[in-house]
Order: structure tokens, then sequence, then C-alpha cells
């Protein structure tokens, strides 16, 4: 009632002041509909609240890089993502100078990718920090655990950006990469764990400009947390399994008889057949010294 009396007010005013000055035309408000807001009290029902899990209630532990020493895991198990993209950890292109897998006789449980130091590092969902502190061989490290049980790890920064038990949104702010710990210059080692067990990244996201999650849902077999199964050198061939049932068909293992050709070596018939050395080394009982000859057979195993 009261912005009614107010309007009608300012309109009488106009008209008496546009009569006063004849260059004024009057404004037709016949046209115009009032529109008067009622107070209101909008309802909100319980599915309307998204209620995030407790990711805090267990194993969680500020100095321990992996808590989860007593925790065994059943495979094949699922994991689900309720984004379909990452926020890049990086501003720039994503160039990887070292993959998940095997390197130099010992585990690379990530991947590396390149920057300079001072670089800014950001989250690639949303989650909490578990830990923001110094960590033998990762240097200044970043854990952020997600709430799908995931959590990343951002190793080699130079500063830290947030602190133990901040909550972060995708694409934060976490620190600046950097070389600290046993880094053979600076880049940022980027490690993707559940329940303290490495995934290879490169299985769950795309590393292009694109940031894609390759699936809102996936099922990890062993073959994807065993840095042997892979080559630090090359990106292994990626086979999604989006279902229990393509995962326990995956578990199933391919035999083919591979016949040596002359110039071949070891390491070139694991690179053929994608597969590792110790894995080609372990199906045919035979080491790394060991010589071949043309015409032998050995058996393939994927």
């Amino acid at each position: 009632m009261t912005l009614r009396f107010f309007f009608l007010i300012i309109l009488i005013s106009v008209n008496l002041y546009a009569q006063k000055n004849p260059e004024l035309k009057l404004i037709d408000f016949s046209g115009f509909d009032l529109i008067v807001k009622s107070d209101s009290t909008e309802v909100i029902s319980k599915e309307d609240v998204l209620v995030l899990p407790d990711i805090k209630a267990s194993h969680w532990n500020h100095t321990v890089y992996n808590p989860y020493k007593e925790v065994t895991l059943t495979f094949p198990l699922p994991l689900k993502f309720t984004d379909s993209t990452y926020a890049s950890p990086i501003s720039k292109e994503k160039v990887i100078t070292s993959r998940y897998g095997w390197r130099r006789g010992r585990a690379h449980k990530g991947i590396d990718i390149d920057l300079v130091t001072g670089d800014s590092l950001f989250a690639m969902f949303d989650g909490i920090v578990r830990m923001s502190r110094y960590s033998k061989g990762h240097g200044r490290t970043v854990v952020l655990r997600h709430y799908n049980g995931l959590e990343t790890v951002y190793a080699h920064l130079s500063v830290y950006g947030v602190k133990e038990n901040d909550s972060i949104v995708k694409g934060q702010y976490l620190g600046k990469g950097g070389a600290s710990g046993n880094a053979r210059g600076s880049h940022l080692h980027l490690v993707v764990n559940y329940k303290g067990v490495s995934i290879n990244p490169e299985y769950l996201f795309e590393f292009e400009k694109d940031n894609k999650v390759r699936a809102n849902e996936l099922w990890i077999t062993r073959q994807w947390t065993r840095p042997i199964s892979h080559n630090s050198k090359r990106q292994s061939k990626i086979q999604l399994l989006l279902s229990e049932d393509e995962a326990v068909a995956s578990l199933i293992k391919k035999q083919s008889i591979y016949v040596v050709r002359p110039g071949d070596t070891l390491s070139r018939i694991s690179r053929r057949n994608n597969i590792t050395i110790a894995a080609l080394c372990r199906t045919n009982a035979i080491k790394r010294s060991s010589v071949i000859k043309v015409g032998q057979k050995l058996i393939i195993e994927n």
C-alpha cells in the first residue's frame, strides 16, 4: 500500500512540473505493470540439500603421507566422479615429462608435469587439505582429499599456499611449483591415490587442454595401480572399464606367441607389444641379461 502511494505522489509531481515546463513531455504509464512484492519464505526440502560425506572421519593424519597402510583394497573397485572435467593443476599447457610406471629400476607412482619454479598450482577438484608439509622425497607437499575418496598429491613445491584442514574449491590456488625434495629440475609431481594406493592418473584423466575426466564411473583393476605394469617413457594403452562385468572380464589373461626376429631385443619386443621388460621376463622365466635367439618363441601375456 505504501509503495502504491509513493508511486502516485511521484506521478502527480511529474505532471505538475511538466505543466510548468512545456518542453517536457508527459510519460504514459498505462502500458506499465506495477508489481508489488509480498513477503514470502522459500521452503527448501531435504532433497534439495547436498550433504557431503565426512572425509575427515577416517584416517585423517597430517604427519603421515600414507595413513592407509593397514587397509587392504579389494579389486576391481569402482570410482565415481560428479565432475566431467577437472581444473588444470597448472595455468599453461600440460607437458608430461615422465609418466606413471617403472623408471630407473624403481616405481614412479605419479606423472611429472613441466613447470618453472614459481608457477602457481591449483586444486583439481573440491576437497580438504589433509597434509601441507615437507615429505621425504616429495619435498614440500600438499595432499588434498576429495569427496569421492581420492587424494591428489602436489609435490616439489617451492611455496605453500594452503594449510592443513583448509576447505578447498576446484581450481583454488594451492601454492607455487618448484624443485624441493628429490627432484631433478623444477616440475610438478602429481600423484593420484585411493586409500593409499596409487592409480595411473592417465587412466582417470585426459591431460589435454579440455581437462576431461574420462568417465563418471570407472572400475579400477590392479593393472592400473602397479607401476611395474607401465613404462614411464610412454603412455600406456588406455582401455576404460565402465562396469564391473568389463572389469572382471579384463582379468582373464590373454596369451599370444611372439617369434623372435633378426635384430630383436627384449626392449624392442616389450615396446612392440606394449608390456614391460619385467613382465616379459617373468612370463617366460628369463632374466634381463638372457640371450634371445632368432626363431625363439616367447609368451606375450596381456
